[in-house]
């Protein structure tokens, strides 16, 4: 249930900051603002440095669907360049190495199967289309000679038949694959993703890997002759939770070689040493915690040998490796308690240095071989933005936000600690509204995040921010299970769902009712994914909160086996049903103890998600409306497990406070 229980948009996230000078005078948050949030990702240094391109992703209420554009802006932040301007949604910038293109990836008409990649001569002139590859183009690196580019496609769909009536009946969905579905992608053939090597003269491209497998993340050694993937590659990778670390020639038909064989997953992309000799790579948790694993930072000999783990001891999950020029040292993104940060691990001995610092989320870095990096960050008022990490520094080079932010008056958000009853410490962030007036009550919402293995952390959230425009303090608790903590903290809660976490979660709230900041009369409680799933348990075990939103949950878990994605989780951390009953029994206590739950509740999903199917949601909808207990019923239609389609978006966000204002805030 990893992918599933996490919120579907950046509106998950949490900050603490003071109030900029600006936000005294500033006007309150509005639901319209939804669409003037521009959402900054995907940065990468210029070869020669002196660049830095960037997506930005903004809400359309027009044309009612998201767009992305290519910008860059200059290392020394004087000048910001708008490079695409489609309506089709351009992504995945990446420099040449010998600086003369700048490529992409878009579905612009004319391309067929999906994503091509598209260059950008930086001599000037239009983008052109570089690939037509019969399935689209995932991800891609170029070559360090620039004359190669390696990608990641599926399988292509088989061609319709050629005649055209039996063309408009669809075929049957054979399934016999153990799993067989996938949120978004929906149910799974044979077909599999391999990895490509596209000529950019000739623009012929062949096939590297083949089989009943999923390649990913290909990245080129240093001299260009080999690239190593990511991969499943048991005899039913279906069956297995254990990726490893692969090494092929960049040729067709050339053997492959395995490097990593730890029985859980080795993933992430594989980061080569600049010497060629060594790859960097994650290595995950036990195979079981499937929903809990915590990646760690290890090294392989390239050319074969044993593995070394660099950040055992940290106990605090990595990401993004990226080796420094005289490979001693590797920077990575490392997830602490509430916040996220670079770090610089010798490779000598795994001791590392922290770069960055203060209550914010670094979520990208970027990196040449002089040093010169470049990340991705935001802050409480502030949504993501492109700075420049120098002497420990940060200093900001893309603006997208500063229009918006001048304009708007955000809440405060504070650090709480709170001690449990049986001793365990439960760490979370409290929103006020802007002007709040210490020691007054107020409504209060706890919100919870999904995963379990995510955190609610110092970075932008327009959800909450919303709420406390309307008047509400937000609670946000990382209860067992979350990330940030270590991992005796994250698997804490396998296979006894919605006990420890609902603790931690009444743990939370009374301490923010002690502090005199919650009205213990005027309690909310909402979440999305197992968030959703979170909102079911703890409303059937307390009454205490006046109003509920369950999105995308799920409380009678045993009729979630087989029906969604999760097969291997259940097979592994619950046992098959029929082999432990009493446990998927006890894990599904809120359905089978709904006639306790008093608590008017919103329940919705999208239509079409396979990550947490609409049936859970309905079916505890129909619980609570046999027993004549408020609740709704909210499905959109042709929606996965995240809500995508803006006003979807906005319609969510208007439903979650009207449900709340009509329980927390009744007409006098």
């Amino acid at each position: 249930m990893t992918a599933r229980r996490l919120l579907p948009i950046a509106l998950l996230l949490s900050v603490q900051s003071a109030l900029p000078m600006h936000a005294q005078t500033g006007r309150p948050l509005r639901l319209e603002d939804l669409y003037r949030v521009r959402t900054v990702r995907d940065a990468r240094l210029s070869p020669d440095g002196e660049w830095v391109a960037y997506v930005v992703s903004q809400l359309d209420s027009v044309r009612d669907r998201g767009n992305s554009d290519i910008y860059m802006t200059s290392w020394d932040g004087s000048r910001t360049i708008q490079l695409t301007h489609s309506p089709d949604g351009e992504s995945s910038p990446r420099w040449s190495p010998d600086g003369k293109y700048l490529s992409f990836v878009a579905s612009r008409g004319e391309s067929r199967g999906g994503g091509q990649i598209w260059l950008l001569d930086r001599r000037g002139g239009e983008a052109f289309k570089l690939t037509e590859h019969k399935g689209g183009v995932g991800s891609y690196a170029w070559s360090p000679d620039s004359k190669r580019i390696v990608f990641v496609s599926q399988d292509p769909e088989p061609e319709p038949p050629k005649d055209t009536s039996a063309a408009r009946t669809p075929k049957p969905i054979v399934i016999d694959r153990y799993a067989f579905k996938r949120d978004v992608e929906g149910f799974l053939d044979e077909r599999r993703s391999h990895v490509w090597v596209f000529d950019v003269a000739t623009r012929k491209e062949e096939q590297i890997t083949t089989g009943p497998f999923d390649d990913s993340n290909p990245s080129w050694s240093p001299d260009g002759t080999r690239i190593a993937f990511v991969s499943e590659r048991g005899a039913d990778p279906d069956r297995h939770n254990n990726s490893d670390i692969f090494v092929v020639a960049a040729r067709a038909g050339a053997p492959i070689t395995q490097l990593t064989t730890w029985s859980g997953p080795d993933q992430g992309r594989p980061a080569w040493s600049p010497d060629g000799k060594w790859i960097a790579y994650l290595q995950g948790s036990e195979p079981e915690l499937y929903a809990y694993s915590q990646g760690m930072l290890a090294i392989v000999p390239a050319d074969g040998g044993a593995p070394s783990v660099l950040t055992a001891a940290l106990d605090r999950p990595v990401n993004s490796p990226e080796w420094a020029a005289d490979g001693q040292s590797i920077h990575v993104l490392v997830t602490d308690d509430r916040v996220q940060y670079v770090g610089r691990v010798r490779v000598a001995d795994g001791s590392m240095q922290r770069l960055t610092d203060g209550r914010r989320v670094v979520s990208e870095l970027t990196l040449r071989p002089d040093g010169r990096m470049a990340v991705v960050e935001g802050t409480a008022t502030r949504p993501n933005e492109v700075a420049a990490l120098e002497g420990g520094q940060l200093r900001q080079l893309s603006h997208e936000n500063d229009a918006w932010i001048a304009d708007v008056r955000f809440a405060t958000t504070e650090d709480f600690t709170a001690k449990g009853k049986d001793g365990t410490t439960v760490n979370g962030l409290l929103v006020k509204p802007a002007g709040y007036q210490g020691g007054t009550r107020i409504p209060t919402l706890l919100r919870i995040h999904g995963g379990p293995n995510g955190q609610d952390q110092h970075s932008f959230s327009f959800e909450r921010e919303l709420f406390a425009a309307n008047g509400y303090a937000v609670i946000n608790a990382n209860y067992r299970g979350s990330s940030g903590r270590g991992q005796d903290f994250q698997k804490a809660i396998f296979a006894d769902w919605g006990n420890k976490e609902v603790q931690d979660l009444l743990t939370a709230v009374d301490h923010v009712v002690a502090l005199g900041v919650a009205d213990p009369d005027r309690l909310g409680i909402g979440g999305w994914s197992y968030g959703g799933i979170l909102t079911d348990y703890t409303i059937a075990t307390t009454t205490r909160f006046k109003a509920a939103t369950s999105g995308a949950g799920s409380a009678l878990q045993t009729t979630m086996y087989g029906t969604d994605q999760y097969i291997y989780q259940y097979e592994h951390e619950l046992g098959a049903p029929w082999k432990n009953a009493k446990v998927w029994e006890k894990v599904s206590y809120p359905f089978w103890h709904a006639d306790r739950i008093k608590t008017p509740t919103l329940f919705m999903g999208g239509e079409k998600d396979f990550n947490v199917p609409i049936q859970g949601s309905e079916q505890m909808y129909m619980a609570l409306k046999s027993q004549g207990i408020d609740t709704q019923l909210i499905v959109y239609p042709g929606q996965f497990h995240g809500i995508t389609t803006p006003s979807f978006q906005r319609d969510r966000l208007q439903r979650y406070v009207a449900w709340y204002d009509k329980y927390l805030k009744p007409r006098m």
